[in-house]
């Protein structure tokens, strides 16, 4: 039987390993029939916000750590410890407090962990050319024909990689390996954190056969209803009826079920997708109606949208206000500009001219701000060359992101939000569209 050790990276193709290494001793052990010869990975990082702010403070180690803030916010990620509270992602934090009254709580700090993240990337980039990121912290990766380059199979690379970025970048990560994408994602949900799953060929029928049908990829809460009122429960459910009689119920979603049900995948590792938008929002403690309290959560915003599109290298030309009523009710409102940007105050003044005009007496309690239409840049906003008008006001913003980088976001503050009210919660970073 094919083994790897993940600690050690002892291997071998035809082990009679027992529980653990016999080079080291370790019981972190992986055997399987084709563990060396899958190729398709998916990666990904282990409560990953707050696994970097344990790595930057470590006297968060032992302690359940939570990131949001606020009491009307809501749970963006959670260490494992937290975890064996029932705190999870996307949880209001009024909730998550009542579950771990012990918790850390610390406001996400989006630009640090997009850096982590591009330091990962760097080490994916190594491995293979066929990386596609799914988020800040996942990404597909297609080892296939890199043995000859790091003259191991890609089991033993990906292996090699995951400690890799353990010792060097401080954080921990979950591997699936398998043959397709569909697979390799499920893999790596299924022994984190620090985990390494596989699911070979041989066995993907009997592996999904008893697995809920919302386990299929993009299968929401909506449809996986939909799919048990019509008798399907399980995978195996699926696997059992013909697709044409799947595509005469569901159309096109039911060729995708029933290929996915089979564990068939076609879709290749893209090194090709694109980004469609970029946004971030905020839940209030109370609700705000007043123009003035609302455009100052607004220029927040915008400045920490500003700050995602440079650390991305992006632009966008479209400004997109989100507002949620106190009765729940969502307002989305957009604006094209003429020329490209990622600069907060051009981000801001778009975004405020939607803003009052939604000022009728409304109680908010949830103000976002996106970008779309996204391309890349080489650094300088095309602001900058091609409206003169605002060149200073560009040049004064670069002055002040290059002062934040050295010293810190509150090493300059805008006169605006000197005096900010704190009856907010903790912004939301929404995931990147794509």
């Amino acid at each position: 039987m094919p083994a790897l050790c993940r600690d050690c990276l002892a291997s071998d193709s035809t082990a009679r390993w027992t529980a653990r290494c016999p080079a080291c001793g370790s019981p972190r052990v992986r055997t399987h029939p084709e563990l060396f010869t899958l190729s398709i990975g998916h990666v990904d990082c282990d409560a990953f916000y707050a696994s970097v702010e344990k790595r930057d403070d470590p006297s968060l180690a032992g302690k359940p750590v939570i990131i949001g803030g606020g009491t009307r916010g809501v749970v963006s990620t959670c260490c494992y410890i937290a975890r064996q509270y029932g705190v999870r992602s996307a949880m209001p934090m009024f909730q998550a407090k009542k579950l771990c009254p012990d918790a850390v709580i610390i406001r996400p700090d989006m630009a640090k962990y997009v850096s982590v993240s591009k330091d990962i990337r760097v080490l994916m980039d190594a491995l293979t050319p066929l990386v596609e990121p799914l988020s800040i912290d996942e990404a597909f990766l297609d080892l296939s024909g890199t043995e000859p380059l790091h003259k191991a199979p890609p089991a033993l690379s990906l292996a090699r990689f995951a400690r890799q970025v353990e010792r060097e970048i401080g954080v921990t990560i979950s591997v699936g390996l398998s043959h397709n994408k569909f697979l390799a994602k499920m893999a790596s949900d299924l022994d984190k954190p620090r985990g390494f799953a596989v699911i070979g060929a041989a066995e993907t029928r009997d592996f999904l056969h008893d697995r809920p049908v919302s386990a299929i990829f993009g299968v929401g809460d909506v449809q996986a209803e939909r799919l048990r009122r019509d008798g399907f429960q399980t995978i195996g459910d699926l696997q059992g009826v013909a697709i044409s009689a799947l595509i005469a119920r569901y159309g096109d979603t039911g060729e995708r079920l029933g290929r996915l049900a089979q564990g068939e995948d076609m879709r290749r590792v893209s090194t090709s997708r694109a980004m469609k938008s970029v946004s971030t929002e905020t839940t209030f403690n109370a609700d705000l109606s007043d123009l003035e309290p609302l455009s100052t959560e607004l220029l927040a915003l915008s400045e920490r949208l500003a700050e995602r599109l440079k650390a991305k290298g992006l632009v966008g030309d479209t400004v997109t206000l989100k507002l949620k009523s106190a009765g729940f009710r969502l307002r989305t409102r957009a604006r094209a500009l003429m020329i490209p940007t990622q600069l907060a105050a051009t981000l801001y003044e778009a975004a405020l001219a939607l803003l009052a005009r939604e000022i009728d007496g409304t109680a908010f309690r949830l103000i976002g701000i996106g970008v779309s239409g996204l391309a890349e840049t080489d650094g300088v906003d095309p602001v900058d060359l091609v409206d003169r008008s605002v060149a200073q006001k560009a040049a004064a913003e670069r002055a002040m992101d290059k002062v934040r980088q050295r010293f810190g976001r509150d090493a300059v503050i805008r006169g605006k939000l000197i005096g900010r009210s704190t009856a907010r919660s903790a912004p939301k970073e929404p995931e990147d569209d794509s």
